[in-house]
């Protein structure tokens, strides 16, 4: 199968792509928040239209976002087929747009059918890439270096960090350092700061603490897999990612309701597999979450088997069939 992506010469993709071999058309795009933002998207829905007739796409996937607009709207315009993705449970507003567009649209949780009609809308998922979904946490511990019958905290804030978490985490290391190993992925950006706060560690806490600025791919699953408990923010990835791990967590959402991590945190929550934390208030709650959890072996095993029962780790399969049927 030949696969072309269309996207943001500003974006991440502009970084990734190139390893995969994937044929990619980066367009200047910005948010429609002002003139120079709509005209940036209406130039690359020209653009995007010469892509699409030169390549003769059979189907056009997207995942929501203004950047997937020009793709979207010029297959719309072409009559090429489109599937949409929808990752969080409740649709951003530029995949609210184009859903009338779609011909298939697929759906991270059940919750999001809500929003969704019903007569073109399933439920697949998800996806994660395999190393997820079969990552162990003995072997994860042993790659580590993490003792095996030791507790594990996991806290990570994203490819950039989250300023917020490292610093509530600082603030308490040593104390949770007592009883706990804490892997630590704190984000490229926060690489300096991380360090500055562990420096006046003890050796033996310094023993127990695990810093990196991001981990990749197979590695970020063991950190995942390694811990007892995850403290991270509730992008659309924690959706499907803990869930496949059976993994407990605190979920910190980013404040801005627009982002929808509000929305992904209480989906987990209210199943029982994950615990919120307001920014606002990680200062005074976070530390005394933390080691009521894991200090209750009883409540961590119920929510790591609420986080499981959410688990579709076929999702990546059931996407593609549903790409291979729309493009039939």
């Amino acid at each position: 199968m030949d696969v072309v992506y269309i996207g943001s010469s500003g974006g991440m993709e502009r970084n990734l792509l190139p390893a995969t071999g994937v044929r990619s058309f980066l367009f200047p795009m910005a948010a429609p928040h002002s003139a120079g933002g709509i005209l940036s998207l209406l130039v690359a829905t020209l653009r995007s239209v010469v892509v699409l007739c030169r390549t003769r796409p059979r189907a056009t996937f997207a995942t929501g976002g203004y950047v997937s607009v020009p793709a979207v709207v010029a297959s719309w315009m072409l009559r090429i087929p489109i599937v949409i993705f929808l990752p969080d449970v409740v649709p951003g507003r530029a995949v609210s747009w184009l859903l009338p567009l779609a011909r298939r649209i697929a759906a991270s949780t059940e919750e999001t059918l809500r929003y969704l009609p019903a007569v073109k809308t399933e439920v697949t998922g998800y996806p994660v890439r395999e190393f997820f979904a079969h990552a162990s946490p003995r072997e994860a511990r042993q790659r580590m270096g993490l003792p095996a019958h030791e507790r594990v905290l996991c806290v990570y804030g994203a490819s950039q960090g989250a300023r917020a978490i490292n610093r509530a985490l600082a603030r308490s290391l040593p104390e949770l350092l007592t009883d706990s190993n804490v892997v630590h992925i704190c984000g490229e950006q926060r690489l300096e700061e991380a360090r500055n706060a562990a420096a006046d560690l003890s050796p033996a806490q310094r023993e127990r603490y695990h810093l990196f600025a991001y981990l990749h791919d197979e590695a970020m699953a063991d950190a995942l897999a390694a811990a007892d408990l995850v403290v991270c923010r509730s992008g659309a990835s924690t959706v499907g990612e803990l869930p496949v791990l059976g993994k407990p967590s605190i979920l910190v959402p980013l404040p801005e309701r627009k982002v929808h991590q509000y929305d992904n945190a209480e989906y987990l929550e209210r199943r029982g597999a994950a615990v919120i934390v307001d920014e606002a208030t990680l200062d005074d709650v976070l530390v005394p979450t933390i080691r009521a959890l894991l200090g209750n072996e009883t409540r961590l095993a119920g929510m790591a088997g609420a986080a499981r029962s959410l688990a579709r780790p076929d999702a990546a399969q059931q996407i593609a069939r549903l790409l291979r049927e729309t493009a039939a």
